[in-house]
């Protein structure tokens, strides 16, 4: 039975050992790059990545959220109490994806446009203060899903920190628990997988109705998160992930 114990407990060092080792390799990728533009919407992943970067190159890193129109006020001010709290550099810059009528018309690629316009945008900073290096908080795990945002990642060139030091999911939260980051919890808050707030005769996303449905939808369940990957045809829908469970609204269109 001791032998038994034993095996358990090596198993348990062993995970916790490769673990300290990937965020390691997170500090040493992040202190190689010297200076980076962090794309950092409050979320799990972007919030433990802009904590490592602060952590590693202080004020060489700057944690930028986007000003759209596709985040709600509440997920603003949550990504500015993480910033304050921490210490980091955080500032917002303007993205005008709902100008480009390809995003608008709300097809499958929509997420490509939106990255593409955040990227786009975090190129002009980059080239206005000299710094050649822009990062955001895809994961290992992410890379087995649809997400056309990566092709943008990839087209403007930016380092994915977390998937290059091979964290999935479970390590980023595991890390954000060590080290004491309340956005480990967020996987477990409202979460949207879909917001098509689709115009009645053009069928395209209206920016106007977003932020304040989602808003009035995250305060109807009690506070949360949601994130703008819109699903659904011929109605405006609202997928919800609550604790693992999954819900829906939808309104006609």
């Amino acid at each position: 039975m001791g032998t038994l114990v034993g095996l358990g407990n090596s198993a348990t060092a062993s995970d916790s050992v490769g673990l300290q080792e990937k965020e390691r390799k997170l500090f040493r990728i992040l202190e190689g790059l010297g200076q980076v533009l962090v794309a950092y919407s409050g979320g799990t992943d972007s919030a433990y990545l802009a904590w490592a970067a602060g952590r590693v190159l202080g004020d060489k890193a700057v944690a930028i959220t986007a000003d759209s129109a596709s985040m709600p006020e509440s997920h603003k001010r949550d990504a500015e109490d993480f910033a304050r709290r921490y210490g980091l550099r955080h500032e917002y810059i303007k993205t005008f994806e709902f100008d480009n009528p390809v995003f608008a018309a709300n097809n499958a690629d929509r997420c490509f446009h939106c990255k593409d316009e955040l990227f786009s945008r975090l190129e002009q900073v980059g080239r206005e203060r000299g710094v050649a290096n822009i990062v955001y908080g895809v994961n290992v795990d992410d890379l087995g899903d649809y997400r056309p945002g990566q092709n943008a990642a990839s087209k403007h060139e930016v380092r994915a920190p977390l998937m290059e030091a091979g964290m999935t999911k479970a390590d980023i939260r595991e890390l954000s628990h060590q080290a004491g980051l309340p956005t480990l919890d967020l996987h477990g808050d409202l979460q949207a997988t879909g917001i098509p707030i689709r115009h009645p005769r053009s069928g395209g996303l209206q920016d106007g109705l977003i932020q304040r449905e989602a808003e009035e939808e995250i305060g109807a369940r009690g506070g949360g998160r949601a994130h703008f990957t819109s699903i659904g045809v011929g109605a405006r829908r609202l997928l919800l992930l609550r604790g693992g469970r999954r819900a829906s609204t939808a309104h006609p269109a």
